[in-house]
């Protein structure tokens, strides 16, 4: 609760109250304010705690629409919920590819045919920018409607610069339309693309002296990422990209020990990631490099279950380290379709063990941190955005873990504004 608060008359533009607060504010479960009062001032947060400790009193009587004070009606209320991890821009699909594997054929004999991230790259380049973006939009606007303010979009399906640049472009065009925060990484080292098969040093030369200055220089990337591991990049060469990027002014992360230890999150924690995602394979000295860095963790339980991995990241090590742990949905076309970041919640209480607060901390307060975002969004505090969600039908928080196929959500604020009710559009 704020101790310097003004009145709704001293220039609030809106109060909500009659409200059940998840603050997500560490310390107690979902950071919870019963018969809660939130109060917005040019889209962020200018006060929030018990309605009884409102200044001047509180509001008493009815609602006077007149004064923009909305009742919640009891209704529970959390941060909008972010997902920070998803490739969510590309063109096509990999639905074959799927069955194929449930036949008995093997990634790498799919990949062989010109399948896997080969033949998401292939469409990728192939697809116009605005066949890209109605592709993308078709998948983002699930997730819109499960009451998802904040998302991270990464390139890699394009692997040179043009189609890397779409890609983002897209990302941010997708942010603009939708009224929501995007973040971009760029995921050049993502897969080694055809044309430089067997010099995979060269094509790392390309993305460190090229791609990462061109694309800062423009202003499309908030992070580079890259996918340090057997089938994908050495430590030596994830080190060089991320030399590069330091050198560009940008952050960060790594898809690290998702299939073995490569040692990944360490040399990411060693460069002051923002996170290490999957962490399957995650050893005691990367827990070390992580918690003494202050790297975050993203869990990817959709991929985890897609791929009927059964190595479930270390959660209990990272718990006791005090880790931050994110979860997100990794919606990608080839190990995680899934466009329910609801469902994901679900996915990391019952595969990985996570409470579900742990669970609805990882898609607001500890999402926010790994993206680098705990100072604008992920909790309902004094100072941040005001961005928060409406359920109906919730007695507790923990039930958006709980239910699998239901979405709850009854009205979505963005930056204070309403912008989502009862099966309107996004």
């Amino acid at each position: 609760m704020s101790r310097h608060g003004a009145s709704p008359r001293e220039g609030w533009d809106a109060l909500w109250v009659n409200a059940q607060l998840a603050t997500m504010a560490p310390g107690t479960p979902y950071g919870a304010i019963m018969d809660g009062a939130l109060a917005v001032k040019d889209g962020r947060i200018a006060w929030v705690g018990s309605r009884r400790a409102l200044p001047d009193g509180g509001i008493g009587g009815s609602i006077d629409a007149t004064m923009n004070v909305h009742d919640a009606g009891g209704r529970w209320m959390t941060p909008g919920l972010i997902d920070c991890h998803t490739h969510i821009v590309y063109a096509g699909n990999r639905a074959r590819e799927f069955e194929l594997r449930l036949n008995g054929a093997s990634y790498e004999a799919i990949a062989r045919n010109g399948g896997g991230i080969a033949g998401t790259v292939a469409e990728t380049r192939a697809a116009t920018a605005d066949a890209l973006r109605e592709q993308s939009a078709a998948r983002l606007v699930p997730l819109l409607r499960e009451g998802v303010t904040t998302i991270e979009i990464k390139s890699g399906y394009g692997l040179d610069l043009d189609t890397e640049a779409k890609m983002l472009q897209v990302a941010r065009q997708l942010g603009r339309r939708f009224g929501i925060r995007v973040r971009t990484s760029y995921l050049g080292a993502h897969a080694l693309p055809a044309e430089f098969a067997g010099r995979p040093d060269a094509y790392i030369d390309l993305i460190c002296d090229e791609v990462i200055p061109a694309l800062a220089a423009i202003g499309l990337v908030d992070a580079v990422d890259a996918f340090c591991e057997t089938i994908a990049f050495t430590r030596a060469q994830t080190a060089r990209v991320f030399a590069a990027a330091k050198r560009a002014g940008l952050p960060v992360k790594l898809h690290a020990e998702q299939l073995s230890d490569q040692g990944g999150a360490a040399l990411a924690a060693g460069y002051g990631a923002l996170s290490a995602d999957h962490l399957e394979h995650l050893s005691a000295a990367g827990i070390e490099a992580m918690a003494a860095a202050g790297t975050a963790a993203v869990l990817l339980p959709a991929a985890f279950y897609f791929l009927r991995d059964t190595h479930v990241p270390p959660v209990a090590a990272l718990r006791e380290a005090g880790i931050p742990m994110a979860v997100a949905t990794d919606c990608n076309p080839g190990t995680s379709p899934t466009t329910s970041l609801l469902l994901t919640l679900n996915m990391a209480c019952t595969l990985f063990r996570l409470t579900p607060a742990e669970a609805l901390a990882g898609v607001t307060r500890h999402a926010a941190r790994a993206l680098g975002l705990q100072a604008h969004c992920g909790m309902l505090q004094e100072g941040l955005a005001a961005d928060f969600v409406l359920w109906n039908d919730l007695d507790s928080p923990g039930e958006l873990a709980y239910r699998l196929g239901y979405n709850p959500c009854h009205r979505i604020v963005r930056a204070g504004e309403p912008a989502w009710a009862d099966g309107a559009g996004p």
